[in-house]
């Protein structure tokens, strides 16, 4: 089992919507990769349906840098985590997770992500119906709770008993997003209920955790502590998960490595939207939209701006920094930004 294989502590970069594609998860191994990967979230009950499915086999593409990786998913019915875990592990991956914390409004408006946090007797008939349809190893990601940090002391053990291979805890309530501290205080506490319900599940936390070198002041303050998540932390440093810091050539250098990666995946997303389309007698369009690049549906054409927000993650921290990115930010394709980056290389 994967989890079983890691070092203590090991390092995992944190499932973020529209970020950790496979694109990204690419330029992070590149620059130094955590000892663990996990895909964006799938919606189980987009693989469920045949209208669905495409999309949601684009969005759990893999790179051979990725692994290992986890799978996360996402939903509210016990009958397509079944059906879609059952598929999974023909997809190369390590192990699947489900995410009963995400804290999106549109999310847990359908009953996913942290609003499972609410209805736990479905929580746990989730859970069970993944295990039972898969030998993959089956973890679970939450928050502490919906509203009140105290809806711990019941949720976790409701998890815990459930004994799943590893439980990542955000140290926030779904209310809380991310607009105040992790709650770290609660550690402790949260060990304990671990290893008095589930000690061979693998604790992992996450919440505010910067770099290589925060988790292992964390991890000397709490060594039962078997892993830690970085999400927002690689906003500020894509090498966060090694000692090195960046020199303004290497961010640079992960910048034209994302452009590169994005033509290609573009270009081949088209083509296969293309070849879709034809499969379905409509030769100039379809009634899907690929995450993986954001693709326009009708025109095959892929969307531009999403590269966008990845732009402050590489330019940044350096003289000129802002400007360069004021630039960047009004290009519209991958041609226009190589010419301002070779612009400015000349300038320096």
């Amino acid at each position: 089992m994967i989890w079983d294989k890691l070092p203590k502590p090991f390092l995992i970069l944190a499932p973020m919507e529209g970020v950790t594609d496979i694109m990204f998860r690419q330029v992070i191994a590149s620059a130094g990769r955590p000892d663990l990967f996990f895909t964006e979230f799938t919606n189980v009950s987009s693989y469920a349906s045949e209208k669905g499915r495409w999309n949601a086999l684009e969005r759990l593409k893999t790179a051979p840098s990725d692994a290992p990786i986890i799978a996360q998913i996402w939903g509210k019915n016990p009958t397509h985590f079944a059906e879609t875990c059952q598929a999974l592990a023909s997809l190369g991956f390590a192990g699947v997770d489900l995410n009963f914390g995400c804290p999106d409004k549109h999310v847990n408006k359908t009953g996913g992500g942290a609003a499972m946090i609410k209805t736990p007797d479905l929580a746990v008939k989730c859970f069970r119906n993944a295990v039972k349809s898969t030998n993959l190893p089956v973890s679970i990601k939450t928050r502490l709770g919906w509203i009140d940090i105290d809806e711990f002391r019941t949720w976790l053990p409701t998890l815990l008993n459930e004994h799943p291979a590893a439980l990542t805890v955000h140290l926030r309530t779904k209310k809380e997003m991310s607009k105040v501290p992790a709650h770290y205080e609660l550690i402790p506490e949260i060990v304990e209920l671990r290893n008095k319900i589930s000690p061979k599940t693998k604790l992992i936390i996450n919440g505010d955790i910067k770099d290589r070198a925060h988790t292992l002041e964390l991890h000397a303050k709490y060594p039962e502590i078997d892993g830690f998540m970085i999400g927002r932390g690689v906003f500020g440093n894509p090498y966060c998960f090694t000692d090195h810091e960046p020199t303004r050539d290497e961010l640079m250098e992960l910048l034209n490595l994302h452009l590169d990666l994005y033509e290609k995946y573009a270009n081949e997303c088209s083509r296969r939207l293309l070849a879709r389309a034809r499969r379905h007698g409509a030769r100039f369009e379809v009634r899907s939209r690929c995450r993986e690049c954001s693709s326009n549906t009708h025109s095959h054409t892929p969307s531009y701006e999403p590269l966008k927000h990845f732009f402050k993650i590489y330019v940044n921290n350096f003289p000129g920094a802002k400007e360069l990115r004021a630039k960047l930010m009004e290009t519209h394709s991958v041609s226009e930004a190589r010419e301002i980056l070779k612009t400015y290389e000349h300038q320096k």
